[in-house]
């Protein structure tokens, strides 16, 4: 008796669980702008902040899929993908923060490539000093809402076993570009429109579809080759 059908009804449960947990997370922002009057900069600062803890659960599956080979495509991931976000951060800082905001760090710099790690601590240093207490709170919740889909789609739903290690590096910087490019350019209209409460709501809701759509093309994708996979390996 083939037991397929039993593995696609908890691969389903898993991925409807994340997802769900993914959708509830993605509210706690607007609590933020209903409660606790936060503006435009809150949450685009928040929205990059995700960026790093994508950017630590790409390590983490990297490592998971090849403990040696990733250790060094992580290094060079920490020292690429931390420039890219410390560039994109700093833009976000300046931009919609304080455009007189002096966030480097003095002393002498960081030696050769290293430097964009430094920056990226620094521009870190400035959203922590930005930041407000209930807005650490809702990173967290990020953090744990990957941390969440890391365990129950990668780990246990058999994604670990489809990708490769340069599959894994390079997926963050597209989901960088389709988000944020759609979370800015919102931004910049929210702006230009004096930040009314109700277009801050509408780019909540804006990041939550984006999110949504992302989530269910990436694992329904890895999920349909798992399933392919197995009733390969029944016949």
């Amino acid at each position: 008796m083939s037991t397929q059908p039993l593995h696609d009804s908890y691969a389903g449960r898993r991925r409807h669980l994340s997802l769900a947990l993914l959708v509830v997370v993605n509210l706690l922002p607007l609590a933020g702008v209903l409660f606790y009057d936060w503006d435009i900069a809150a949450l685009v600062v928040l929205y990059w902040s995700e960026n790093l803890v994508l950017g630590f659960y790409t390590i983490a599956r990297m490592l998971a899929v090849s403990p040696l080979g990733g250790l060094f495509s992580s290094l060079f991931f920490l020292i690429h993908y931390g420039g890219f976000c410390a560039v994109h951060g700093l833009f976000i800082m300046l931009l919609l923060v304080d455009p007189q905001a002096d966030i480097f760090s003095a002393g002498n710099h960081w030696p050769f490539f290293l430097v964009f790690v430094e920056l990226l601590i620094d521009v870190i240093r400035g959203v922590l000093a930005y930041a407000p207490p209930e807005w650490l709170w809702a990173f967290l919740a990020l953090f744990i809402s990957h941390g969440v889909s890391f365990a129950l789609n990668f780990l246990l739903g058999g994604e670990r076993d489809r990708l490769t290690v340069s599959q894994l590096m390079a997926a963050p910087y597209g989901r960088i570009v389709i988000l944020h490019v759609t979370i800015i350019a919102g931004a910049f209209a929210t702006m230009a429109l004096g930040q009314p409460l109700l277009l801050l709501i509408i780019l909540v809701a804006l990041k939550i579809a984006v999110d949504v759509t992302m989530h269910l093309r990436e694992h329904g994708k890895l999920a349909a080759n798992v399933v392919q996979t197995g009733k390969s390996r029944d016949a």
